[in-house]
């Protein structure tokens, strides 16, 4: 069982259970176990001061993952889900990086909730291989959902 809680800070036009549905379908394609994720859309300043105080980059970004276990060692309850870790999204940057693009803003979001839950689980896109392997089951994820976006070469 999975547990996907999906906020909007702002008043944009986000289907939330969309979003849901992606983080789910995400985990599922993965073979996750049971787990809680929490994915907030936001706006380029709250990702700006996240990039700035977690990874020492003062500019906004388009997702932030920050895994569960960065905080250190923590018991789940009985009978409760594994607390996966928070995914922070700019809508701002997921419109912009969309029109760039030429697929849809609510395209932009599924890709970046995929994106985020996949660094979760612990995928990593620093190096060439490991980009190549998360790119590629972002795209066979996104083909199952049907959602077509342009991916970057």
């Amino acid at each position: 069982m999975y547990w996907v809680d999906v906020q909007s800070e702002g008043d944009w036009p986000v289907d939330l259970d969309v979003l849901r549905h992606t983080a789910v379908a995400t985990l599922v394609h993965q073979d996750a176990l049971a787990v809680e994720v929490a994915i907030v859309i936001t706006d380029d300043e709250s990702l700006q001061e996240l990039n700035r105080r977690f990874r020492g980059i003062d500019a906004p970004t388009d997702v932030l993952a920050f895994p569960n276990e960065a905080r250190g060692p923590f018991v789940s309850a009985p009978g409760f889900p594994r607390y996966l870790g928070d995914i922070a999204i700019s809508y701002p940057r997921a419109e912009e990086q969309a029109a760039e693009a030429g697929h849809s803003v609510q395209a932009e979001l599924q890709l970046l909730v995929v994106h985020g839950v996949l660094h979760l689980l612990g995928h990593d896109d620093q190096s060439e291989p490991e980009r190549s392997r998360m790119w590629a089951a972002q795209e066979t994820i996104l083909k199952a959902l049907g959602v077509s976006v342009n991916l970057p070469e």
